[in-house]
């Protein structure tokens, strides 16, 4: 039997060419001689898409360690504050969107989405040019970059309908990594955009100085094209429902509220350091007042990107490992993992100086208008040259912790679908139809707790930077070691609720 689906005519409206009227995925035959070619399609500009919306949820975390040579003043703490309220407002946004998808359709919402990435980018490019902008004007563009880590709930939603079960983890492992490496990818490109060096000093600094302007505008032609992309090529299923009210009353099931929780510490670890990374490095490594006096120390733009593109790259490591040996038992190792780097990290952060505060207001001013008389205090070059030396240690062990992390998230996802399952074969016998019903259920349930889930988890990338900001600490090291003996607890506490529900033999649950 040949499937013809939503043959267009002459008389079809663009909208009508692009409705899916008859979608059946989990027909093996209209799969392969129709389905899996709309779907590919699909998930390739869904995969564009939400990587340029990651891109510009973290657009902030390299621009805002450009700031200060950009002559505005801005301390430590407000930095690390500024590059978490995008975190905040994503995570916030992963509700509205996870719904956005049978409400509107995904090939409309992906187009909406996408021009939304219009706004922070816009405005951030018109912030950066205005040497007058106020911190109140930045904290407000940069909420609106969270527009862009809503996309990944929209994303995901809206792949989960066009794929068969079979195929829905493959297709969303590549979904999630395709987003997530677009925080790698800005992270590595935005330097050498702007005019900064970059790529490990391969790139030099443009004579020009730095042009943060240039990477919004290269964003918001993105989107435009991510708009286009949507609009020729993507598709709206239609019969797809939304009921909020039913897919919210998952969040009292334990499962879904003890997931979260450790989601917090695998995603959340992932996007809060991320956001962070940069700008630890520039506090505790680099000294630079002005692009145009040579800096001392190691360059926050070499190696920024490098956490995010390990964490992105294990994401799918982490979800083929879980599916051979149980998502539980990697996510307790993952979570052992994170309390072993973090440990590593407090004992190289102990062999760092404080470096002297950066120059700001008058004096940063009075070395931009003569940069050749400047140089660097004894104090500053004596704590550069021994932090320097102990650098590598503390990239590895950064980058370890984001694989960890990485890795995390994808054995996490791993376990979310499998409660529910088991829970439908364990509360119905074999065979009867009442089992049938309950997996179609559960699946359901499965579905509204990954958005759910991903959206309490993403909350992690505002609590990190507000930590490394910590108030009640003024000096920007100890900060920093406060914070990671905090991050440090809060892993072994994940380790243990994993070891209890999903791993401990005895378990209900013990080894999915």
């Amino acid at each position: 039997m040949t499937t013809v689906l939503n043959t267009p005519t002459a008389e079809d409206t663009p909208a009508k060419k692009h409705l899916l009227t008859n979608w059946r995925p989990e027909d093996p035959e209209f799969w392969e001689s129709t389905g899996r070619t709309i779907a590919r399609r699909n998930l390739t500009w869904s995969i564009f898409s939400e990587h340029l919306g990651f891109s510009v949820w973290v657009i902030w975390s390299v621009s805002s360690a450009f700031l200060l040579s950009q002559g505005f003043s801005f301390t430590p703490k407000q930095l690390f504050f500024l590059v978490a309220i995008p975190n905040l407002v994503g995570s916030l946004l992963r509700v509205p969107y996870t719904f956005a998808v049978p409400k509107f359709g995904g090939r409309t919402w992906t187009m909406i989405s996408a021009g939304l990435l219009l706004v922070p980018t816009l405005l951030f490019a018109y912030a950066v040019t205005q040497p007058g902008t106020p911190y109140w004007a930045f904290c407000l563009i940069a909420a609106t970059a969270g527009l862009g880590g809503g996309n990944f709930a929209s994303s995901m939603a809206n792949i989960n309908f066009f794929y068969p079960a079979k195929e829905k983890g493959k297709a969303l492992g590549m979904n999630a990594a395709g987003g997530n490496i677009g925080v790698a990818l800005i992270q590595f490109l935005l330097p050498v955009i702007v005019g900064g060096a970059g790529i490990f000093g391969l790139v030099k600094a443009s004579a020009g100085g730095i042009h943060l302007e240039r990477a919004a505008f290269l964003y918001a032609a993105l989107a435009v094209c991510g708009v286009i992309g949507a609009f020729f090529f993507m598709d709206d299923i239609e019969g797809i429902e939304s009921h909020p009210r039913e897919q919210l009353a998952v969040l009292k099931h334990r499962h879904v509220q003890v997931l979260s929780l450790l989601y917090v510490g695998t995603f959340g670890s992932f996007i809060g350091y991320s956001s962070a990374m940069p700008l630890l490095i520039k506090v505790n490594f680099w000294r630079q007042p002005v692009p145009a006096v040579v800096g001392i120390g190691i360059n926050f733009a070499f190696y920024a990107f490098l956490g995010a593109l390990v964490g992105s790259l294990a994401r799918p490591l982490g979800g083929w490992l879980a599916d051979k040996y149980g998502g539980g038992r990697i996510s307790l190792a993952c979570f052992v993992g994170m309390i072993a780097s973090t440990l590593g990290i407090l004992f190289s952060l102990s062999k760092l100086q404080t470096l002297p505060p950066a120059p700001t207001g008058d004096a940063l001013a009075k070395i931009a208008a003569d940069p050749k008389a400047f140089t660097f205090p004894q104090a500053a070059v004596d704590a550069v040259a021994n932090n320097h030396d102990v650098f590598p240690l503390f990239l590895a062990l950064f980058i370890c912790l984001f694989f960890f992390s990485g890795a995390g998230n994808g054995s996490l996802y791993k376990i979310i679908p499998a409660v529910f399952r088991n829970e439908a074969i364990d509360s119905t016998g074999q065979g009867t139809p009442e089992r049938e019903l309950s997996l179609i259920t559960a699946a359901k349930k499965a579905s509204a707790s990954a958005g759910l889930i991903g959206a309490i988890g993403a909350i992690g990338g505002f609590l990190i930077p507000i930590t490394f900001n910590s108030p009640w600490v003024t000096d920007p090291l100890a900060a920093t070691k406060s914070a990671f003996w905090i991050f440090t607890a809060f892993y072994v506490l994940c380790a243990v609720v994993t070891w209890a529900f999903y791993v401990r033999r005895n378990g209900k649950h013990a080894g999915i």
